[in-house]
């Protein structure tokens, strides 16, 4: 029976004696007297069948790979993180360990999938772009080390705890004089530029490398429905993103990055049957999928794409949590509608915006009009040299438990079916995965994240206990 308030729980088939367990559960509670705490209680399975049972289990239904959780490692961020660093390395360490540390079981989140910007966002120090220099269409002065030594460095760091983790890479606009109006802020890339563009974002896929870091997928430009004058950005329509998507296929292919996956869109959830739409229509070839925010639209909007393109892949890159919001309904939310929600939709990740900022949202690309409200990181990290982290944390923590490798080299997790009797319907909402193993003579490892949504009482808001079943394999 659940009687936690939020919980990933592992599901164990022991094949030796035939019998079912529920093994390794990590809670966190709206009330805070638990956060991602750990306990291995021995739930056993004992009654003959699912008839009844308020949580079912369905693995015959295998949906796709989930390939992680985390967020964006922004200019700021490594700013801040190389800063804590230099002022408290053992504080810097726990704080990394506790965020990418993947083992099996250990005591952290395990995040395992980066976003980096190529280039200044609006959470940098200043605007620059690889290539600075104007009518360089050869891009002979194109340089990495335009960007802060700090996100190397810290990508570094990262790689070091987690060498799974997952690196994606994208531009928030062109190098400023390949667009209109000759400016990162805001405009459009000249069309006469599109295979120099395809050629810079080869460039960065080799320069990364170069630098032993492996890019996992490159996107052509982060929110293309987007302009502001205030900080990079970049108007680019389906057509011109389809024509650099096909140029930069040829090129990674050919330079030995067939691997590397080319991510569309970029942009949120309301636009999701159109833009990426029309785009696998005119270039599909190149793209093996679709990102989205979470920003306008609902995390449904995702089927509108899926849909139509069930093939490709989905990932969910970037949501933002915001100062002067309450920890709990946070939660709630970010559960309902990302790291279940969108996951439920076909996603195979789950992201947040900056992976770390101080306790007012800085620092900021001056003169922004970015995150009106303020932004707030997955990490608080301090001046004094301390740090905290925030509900986003928590709640990306919960999920990322469910679909880490089991096994060192080991795949990764599934989803799978599961589904929530009438009873229940409007409490809890549930993910389901499975994990399976390097050798076929282990047990596969089967997971459910639950978010207890139950606030409701006849006065006030209450959170309630919830009492429920599962039912997994004809044994609840």
């Amino acid at each position: 029976m659940l009687r936690f308030l939020h919980v990933t729980a592992h599901l164990l088939l022991l094949r030796t004696v035939m019998s079912q367990q529920i093994r390794d559960i990590w809670q966190t509670t709206y009330d805070r007297g638990m956060l991602l705490t750990y306990s291995q209680p021995t739930i056993n399975f004992v009654t003959s069948g699912t008839s009844g049972s308020d949580i079912v289990v369905d693995d015959s239904s295998v949906h796709q790979t989930v390939y992680g959780f985390g967020a964006s490692l922004t200019d700021s961020s490594a700013e801040l993180l190389n800063n804590l660093k230099v002022q408290n390395s053992g504080s810097y360490w726990q704080l990394m360990e506790y965020l990418f540390d993947a083992t099996d079981g250990a005591n952290s989140a395990g995040f395992s999938y980066i976003r980096v910007p190529l280039g200044a966002s609006d959470f940098s120090a200043d605007t620059y772009s690889y290539d600075d220099t104007s009518g360089d269409i050869l891009l002979n002065d194109f340089n990495i080390d335009a960007a802060p030594s700090d996100v190397f460095s810290v990508l570094q760091d990262i790689r070091s705890i987690n060498n799974m983790v997952r690196v994606h890479i994208l531009p928030w606009s062109p190098p400023g004089w390949m667009k209109s109006g000759g400016s990162m802020n805001g405009g459009s890339l000249n069309t006469q530029y599109i295979n120099i563009m395809a050629n810079y974002l080869l460039k960065s896929v080799q320069a990364f490398s170069s630098m032993g870091i492996p890019v996992y997928a490159v996107s052509i430009q982060n929110e293309p429905e987007n302009s502001d004058s205030t900080y990079p950005s970049c108007n680019m329509p389906v057509t011109t993103e389809a024509q650099i998507g096909l140029a930069l296929r040829i090129l990674l292919n050919n330079e030995g990055f067939s691997g590397v996956k080319i991510i569309g869109y970029e942009h949120n959830w309301e636009d999701a049957a159109n833009y990426p739409v029309q785009l696998m229509q005119q270039a599909g070839s190149a793209f093996d999928g679709v990102a989205f925010h979470c920003y306008e639209g609902s995390v449904s909007d995702q089927a509108t794409f899926t849909s139509q393109y069930p093939d490709k892949e989905v990932y969910l890159t970037e949501c933002s949590g915001t100062f002067g919001s309450d920890w709990w309904t946070d939660i709630e939310w970010y559960m309902e509608n990302l790291f279940i929600g969108s996951i439920s939709y076909g996603s195979s990740s789950g992201l947040m915006w900056n992976l770390a900022l101080d306790g007012n949202g800085q620092p900021l690309l001056p003169g922004t009009d970015s995150c009106g409200g303020g932004c707030r990181g997955v990490v608080q990290i301090n001046g004094d040299g301390s740090w905290s982290v925030n509900q986003e944390f928590y709640a990306m923590a919960q999920a990322s438990k469910a679909i880490l490798p089991r096994d060192v080299g080991g795949p990764w997790g599934q989803r799978i079916g599961v589904s929530v009797g009438d009873v229940l319907d409007g409490a809890l909402v549930v993910g389901a995965y499975k994990t399976g193993r390097v050798s076929s003579s282990n047990w596969n490892r089967y997971s459910i994240v639950v978010l207890n949504s139950d606030d409701s009482s006849s006065t006030t808001w209450n959170p309630q206990p919830v009492k429920a079943t599962i039912g997994f394999r004809g044994m609840q």
